[in-house]
């Protein structure tokens, strides 16, 4: 069974969960093992990679100027049948206008792969905009890209589960909800039930700010996984492959079962990010969070 009774329980009554199989994606890093930046055909190799062991033919991305990403994933992205989820880094005005002017410049372009665009990820996790602020944002881009595409944000469970987002709902296209049993300590056994449940409080809290089922954006998980590095833990979360492979089945997995569309964090391992060490003393860095190795193996199983 992948789900627990109480996480059943709430997905059932639950009036955003539809019957077909959600959509499944990779959030995709811009540089190479090596830390150089991704070129065209290096991300025709990721795409390949991608769509052939999981199916998947969906990625995003967090800063459309870093690296050139919407420049150069885009025409890989159209050889190879892919939509792509654009981002907008907009906690400094700096990186806010670069983003924001390298889709326009390709937006008119690459139309049919540019699913939608978030505007920010998390930003309202670490504090840097309110609410109000960050759907000024979200106005902004709407009316400066073309009609048609999709504007949203990206941001963490409680940020929405506890009114911190309210203001966004009703001018966001699409919504992006990150939840990472993971970093909430959860065991092995618990992770599926709190990866489900934070999910169920973000979207039942959208739905009653919207006014209803059929008032809601677009919703999708835009962020959830598990390290591969044995080592890599937090509280009763333990890094490692095999716990990696269960969260997948058992909890991703699930969620795309119920209808929702999914990202998993993230496509491939980044071992040019620095390492670092958490408030526990274990390792806390994102090298090994792919769920593919830097050179395109899967790990394990994708296909849910």
């Amino acid at each position: 069974m992948r789900f627990s009774t109480v996480a059943v329980t709430a997905f059932a009554v639950a009036p955003a969960v539809v019957s077909a199989a959600g959509s499944l994606g990779f959030a995709l890093g811009t540089k190479e093992a090596d830390g150089k930046c991704k070129t065209t055909s290096d991300y025709e190799a990721d795409f390949d990679a991608i769509s052939a062991a999981s199916g998947a033919k969906m990625v995003r991305g967090y800063a459309a100027h870093d690296c050139d990403f919407a420049k150069n994933a885009l025409p890989a992205a159209k050889k190879k049948g892919f939509k792509v989820m654009l981002g907008i880094w907009p906690d400094v005005e700096e990186s806010f206008n670069n983003d924001l002017d390298a889709i326009k410049a390709v937006a008119d372009t690459y139309t049919d792969q540019i699913y939608a665009v978030t505007v920010g990820s998390e930003t309202l996790y670490r504090g840097n905009f309110t609410g109000e602020e960050l759907k000024e944002k979200i106005s902004q881009v709407k009316d400066e890209l073309p009609d048609g595409i999709k504007v949203g944000t990206a941001d963490s469970w409680n940020k929405y589960a506890d009114g911190t987002a309210d203001a966004i709902i009703g001018t966001a296209d699409i919504i992006l909800i990150n939840a990472f049993a993971f970093w909430q300590g959860a065991s092995k056994a618990n992770a599926t039930h709190v990866y489900l449940d934070d999910m169920y409080q973000a979207v039942t809290h959208i739905e009653k700010v919207a006014g209803g089922h059929d008032k809601i954006p677009e919703i999708w998980n835009g962020e959830t996984g598990w390290p591969t590095a044995v080592g890599t833990d937090y509280d009763e979360a333990e890094g490692g492959l095999e716990n990696a492979e269960a969260f997948f089945k058992n909890g991703f997995c699930s969620l795309l079962d119920w209808g929702f569309n999914a990202f998993y964090f993230e496509a491939f391992d980044e071992p040019w990010k620095p390492a670092s060490i958490g408030d526990n003393g274990k390792a806390a860095d994102e090298t090994t969070w792919g769920a593919f190795t830097a050179d395109r193996k899967a790990k394990f199983s994708l296909k849910c």
